[in-house]
């Protein structure tokens, strides 16, 4: 792809290159958002209807949360979408601009001559199968299919951009919001007026660069992602170690088979469960696939599993605390300091989607798709680290407008839901089109990927 016309190198620290596992402790910044909206994330155990609030029903829904994470965070784009990047970079553009390397889908006349000869991009045995080449010359063929591709691939981009304004907001006020759990006398926009200090103060730390500000914060999130071990393996002990039973898939039927419609219903409120993978992707291009690897196999995704086991155990001996179940679950003892790391993993949590929007930016504009932006590269060691002054202050007033504008997180919720669900499943239709054409697996090989994750996300 072309850079970016204007680019400043900053000065930076003469830091020698971050090996995989040195890495993955500032990866564990993008790869831990999933975590970082937890106390939000559990709202799909509350969406189901008030005739199921049930210990059954807990389980069930502990099961439906379980198996998500392992699909589509684990298995999709951990173990496969991972390895699709475009010379280090991800996201929706990323796959595009893979795509536009191996055949003449590209309808922008921005094409290299390095790119005829795909040094650097070739997956897969030598020669081209049959499949791919009658793929790849059926879309070369039809130029509104090249079209419909294109469009695509922007409504993808512009979702991530709309990630990029709402989960700050979302992910601030949630962790905010435990204030007025703890004083019910707490002055109205007393929440929004903090969140909001908070949420400037986020957008004035970009300019330091990924490399600094997650350099910082990730022993923000290794500690976020211990305390929420904790206390999830405390909660399964002391209040019901049989959620351990709800492992088994089998407790999914059982949750559909009891609350039929209000159930498949409530599967939007799963869908909260599994924010911040596609930015965790859209971030390949600030670190390594291995270090991400490592810091989601290793640390979020046990902790992650452990918390929410935790949360299911404790309502299922106290279904009034459904309304407030992450913070109710917490001991008193250690209320205010796991209030205090909540509210700072927050922070975390949008700073990884905010520098996700940065690169999907900067992507757009090499692919002139974008008008033309100061990029600022803010490490020497990693290119893909950037900085944009004006999409960050226009992000800023954005993130503050949706913060005040909404009333409450569930209508955030629902918007930053659509705008999930629909990215996702962009990345997986464009996923397919790289099994393909790019690594040249076969079409019934692709086609199951699609009808497995495309189904999850219908029905999600």
């Amino acid at each position: 792809m072309n850079q970016p016309d204007i680019a400043i190198e900053e000065e930076s620290n003469d830091l020698p290159p971050p090996t995989a596992v040195g890495e993955a402790q500032e990866s564990t910044r993008a790869a831990g958002q999933d975590g970082q909206n937890e106390h939000a994330q559990i709202e799909g155990k509350k969406r189901t209807s008030k005739n199921h609030q049930n210990p059954e029903t807990i389980f069930g829904a502990f099961s439906l949360i379980f198996w998500t994470l392992t699909l589509i965070p684990l298995l999709k784009y951990v173990i496969i979408l991972l390895s699709a990047d475009d010379n280090g970079e991800g996201g929706t553009f990323a796959l595009y601009s893979l795509l536009c390397r191996h055949g003449k889908f590209s309808l922008l006349p921005n094409q290299q001559a390095a790119d005829e000869e795909l040094s650097a991009y070739k997956y897969g045995p030598p020669g081209q199968s049959s499949s791919s080449v009658s793929v790849k010359r059926f879309l070369e063929k039809h130029k509104k299919l090249r079209t419909a591709l294109l469009l695509v691939v922007l409504l993808g981009a512009g979702m991530v951009i709309g990630d990029g304004v709402v989960t700050p907001a979302m992910s601030v006020l949630s962790s905010v919001s435990g204030l007025e759990a703890a004083h019910k006398g707490l002055p109205q926009g007393g929440v929004r007026s903090l969140s909001c200090i908070i949420l400037v103060g986020l957008f004035a730390l970009q300019h330091c660069g990924t490399h600094k500000v997650g350099f910082l914060f990730a022993p923000v999130v290794i500690l976020w992602l211990l305390s929420i071990f904790s206390i999830g393996l405390y909660n399964t002990i002391q209040w019901n170690p049989k959620i351990l039973l709800a492992l088994s898939p089998h407790y999914i039927i059982k949750f559909f088979s009891q609350t039929g419609r209000d159930g498949w219903i409530s599967l939007g409120g799963v869908l909260l469960a599994i924010t911040g993978t596609e930015a965790m992707f859209a971030d390949l291009g600030h670190f390594s696939a291995c270090s991400i690897r490592i810091a989601f196999l290793f640390l979020v995704y046990p902790c992650l599993v452990v918390q929410y086991m935790g949360q299911a155990a404790f309502l299922s001996k106290n279904i009034q605390e459904i309304p407030n179940s992450f913070y109710g679950s917490i001991p008193d003892s250690v209320f205010w300091p796991v209030f205090v790391i909540a509210t700072l993993a927050s922070i975390v949590g949008s700073q990884a989607i905010i520098s996700a929007t940065f690169s999907i930016i900067k992507q757009c504009h090499a692919l002139g798709c974008f008008p033309r932006v100061k990029v600022v590269h803010t490490s020497k060691q990693i290119h893909g680290q950037i900085y944009i002054p004006e999409i960050n202050w226009i992000l800023m007033i954005l993130t503050l407008a949706v913060a005040l504008g909404f009333k409450d997180t569930t209508a955030i919720g629902n918007a930053y839901g659509l705008a999930v669900m629909s990215v996702m499943f962009i990345t997986t239709f464009l996923m397919v089109l790289v099994m393909v054409i790019v690594w040249q697996r076969s079409i019934i090989l692709a086609a199951g990927f699609l009808s497995s994750f495309g189904s999850l996300k219908r029905l999600t």
